[in-house]
């Protein structure tokens, strides 16, 4: 790991999903160390790595205030849709925003962007993931990878569950797993 056609995810680690934002995923912290070497690793290896990044509007429809399900997160320009002073991105590194009109929801950084035609032109295969929240944008990103075409490796140790019902994690992991997602625990070397 990693192998020279892969590229790293790193899917929203902005504060509004650290402890202390406005959508916190527990112990969010905790993945910090396991993204930061990830990063490093994908850099000194020459390939590429993609920080994607919710920049909602205002007036977001997941947004509470709209009918949707969640407190207004990640609003753009503000300061909780930054990343994580925590984390330590290498010098070349891309942002891939996400869920930026107001109308449509996007859990996944392969909806709405050219991800999945950047990565292509990359020559990229497999795409290695980790970040914020297992059950939804993490889930969203690794079973779009696997419907575009690309294999995924979930970094468990970089991410968090959100578990808003007991067992959301273990459910996330098992339809992972079933959809061909691969489950690395530990660094990568």
């Amino acid at each position: 790991m990693p192998h020279p056609h892969d590229a790293l995810l790193v899917v929203d680690p902005q504060l509004d999903f650290f402890p202390g934002g406005a959508l916190p995923v527990t112990d969010g912290d905790a993945i910090l160390p396991t993204v930061n070497h990830a990063m490093r690793v994908f850099s000194e290896a020459g390939l590429p790595i993609f920080v994607t990044r919710d920049w909602h509007p205002a007036d977001h429809c997941s947004f509470s205030t709209q009918g949707g399900p969640w407190p207004a997160h990640c609003v753009k320009g503000t300061a909780g849709a930054e990343l994580h002073p925590g984390l330590e991105p290498p010098p070349v590194f891309s942002v891939v925003q996400k869920a930026t009109a107001s109308d449509r929801e996007a859990d996944s950084h392969f909806e709405g962007t050219h991800l999945d035609q950047i990565l292509r032109e990359l020559d990229v295969n497999r795409v290695i993931v980790c970040g914020l929240a297992l059950e939804y944008c993490v889930r969203a990103a690794c079973l779009d990878a696997i419907k575009a075409g690309f294999g995924a490796v979930l970094l468990i140790d970089g991410t968090r569950p959100v578990e808003v019902e007991p067992g959301d994690a273990e459910r996330t992991l098992e339809e992972l797993r079933a959809a061909g997602v691969q489950i690395l625990a530990g660094m990568l070397d």
